[in-house]
């Protein structure tokens, strides 16, 4: 690796989400950044919940190495899922962790949010072996504080994982402030690292008839589009955009807004009858790949008006396709998006304010295309993944190094000093790759229907994912 100073890193990603599983925004995250971790000479290997749209081990053409793993039972809910799911990355992990271990290349496990958490800490303890933790969201920020027994184990959770890790990587300086904040996380155990977009996904030949007929399923001639895409979770802010919708529409009436989104949309639509805005406001359902891409490139405006967002992909999406972008000014938001540079920023929960910044780019293209300019000039830089991969590499390097400088190496099971084997031999770690030794914690106390999904994560409350849409 080019500036990097340790031997040949293998690096194993935890992970409940991985593509063509896609739930929330983890999955893309793991997919993106595996791929440029690999092109820096690191072994990449995710181990990740299965699904039939892809076989349970892989090796993708980008060389990074795919696990997917099965339940070894049906799930009363969505804890269970995630302890099963854990249960089974333990045992997975315990038979790739036996077959390198005489090999002692340095390896080190790298868990994404707390659905990860209880695999990645048996795993710690066991092999003596660090863990790199990144932090997506916090259930206080989802939820504006912890309210329910489901969101303490949840904020307990995460709160575990940051104390567990060796260093915490969070996607803003927004959510170093959640991590240091709600979690007693030390300031220096965190890095932030932005998230990134792959903009050549976005560069695509389409003639202008292509795109007009495709402008014209969507709205009349005359009219602009406002779009926005998301879940439709109240986090989201979908409810300010539909109440923006109509101060918007008593000064621009030629407009129309095309929410884009699968899940449960009946109150909205039941909201947007009542308030007479039937014609104005076109629900898409779910949509993805060239049709979502070519959205964004006849949509004049491209709205996010979040009240909770620790980074903002889908704003860095918009702005990697060439639409004007509107963002709230919530959590990362306002640092993806910069307000008169890349973008227009409005209030978070304002609907009033976000009817001003999409009024604003509707009636100024020449300023709007300006910014336009600008954000994918900082796509280049800011959000490039090569260089977050990079940034990336260069934790799990300082991890390593401070991890063969410290007491744990008198402990470890890897073999790089003396005693290793003898411990492993003693702990009994091969036979614990066969039967595991996974313990979950007690779940909480708390009435839940059998296969219900609690509303507490990404997944929560998302209505259908992706591999969802296809399977039905």
């Amino acid at each position: 690796m080019d500036g990097l100073n340790y031997d040949p890193m293998r690096v194993i990603m935890l992970s409940w989400e991985y593509p063509p599983r896609i739930v929330g925004g983890i999955s893309p995250h793991v997919y993106d950044l595996s791929k440029e971790l690999v092109k820096l000479g690191i072994e990449i290997h995710v181990v990740t919940k299965a699904t039939p749209l892809a076989p349970d081990e892989e090796v993708e053409p980008s060389g990074v190495h795919v696990h997917r793993v099965h339940l070894d039972q049906e799930p009363h809910n969505f804890v269970h899922e995630i302890q099963l799911l854990n249960k089974a990355t333990d045992l997975r992990v315990r038979k790739l962790l036996e077959d390198w271990r005489p090999g002692g290349q340095p390896t080190l496990f790298h868990a994404h949010d707390w659905l990860s958490l209880d695999a990645a800490r048996e795993l710690k303890y066991e092999y003596q072996l660090p863990v790199v933790a990144t932090v997506h969201a916090t259930e206080w920020g989802r939820n504006n504080g912890v309210h329910t027994p489901i969101s303490k184990y949840i904020h307990e959770q995460e709160y575990w994982l940051t104390y567990e890790a060796w260093r915490v990587i969070v996607c803003s300086e927004f959510m170093k402030q959640e991590v240091d904040r709600y979690f007693n996380c030390p300031a220096d155990k965190s890095d932030v690292i932005y998230n990134g977009v792959d903009a050549k996904k976005f560069e695509f030949e389409a003639s202008p008839d292509e795109l007009g007929e495709w402008r014209r399923r969507l709205a009349r001639p005359e009219e602009k589009i406002v779009m926005y895409v998301g879940r439709f979770v109240r986090e989201k802010g979908i409810h300010v955009l539909l109440n923006a919708a109509s101060a918007v529409l008593a000064e621009e009436p030629n407009t129309k807004f095309v929410v884009v989104g699968g899940g449960h949309r009946e109150n909205l639509e039941r909201f947007v009858r009542w308030y007479g805005l039937k014609d104005k406001v076109l629900f898409t359902g779910f949509m993805a790949n060239r049709s979502l891409h070519q959205l964004y490139r006849v949509a004049d405006v491209a709205v996010f008006p979040s009240l909770y967002e620790p980074f903002g992909i889908v704003a860095l999406e918009g702005m990697a396709a060439g639409c004007a972008v509107v963002a709230s000014d919530a959590g990362g938001l306002r640092e993806v998006v910069r307000h008169d540079e890349t973008g227009t920023n409005s209030y978070a929960g304002d609907h009033g304010s976000l009817a001003w910044g999409i009024l604003r780019v509707l009636r100024d293209p020449v300023r709007a295309e300006a910014m336009k300019v600008k954000a994918r000039e900082r796509l280049r830089t800011d959000f490039h993944w090569e260089g977050i991969a990079r940034q990336t590499a260069e934790v799990y390097e300082r991890v390593w190094g401070e991890f063969m400088h410290s007491y744990w190496i008198d402990r470890t099971l890897w073999p790089v000093a003396p005693g290793a084997d003898e411990r492993a031999e003693r702990l009994r770690v091969r036979d614990k790759a066969l039967t595991g030794a996974y313990v979950p914690r007690p779940m909480p106390q708390v009435a839940v229907p059998d296969g219900a999904r609690l509303d507490a994560d990404t997944a929560l409350a998302a209505g259908k994912s992706e591999e969802e849409e296809r399977e039905s």
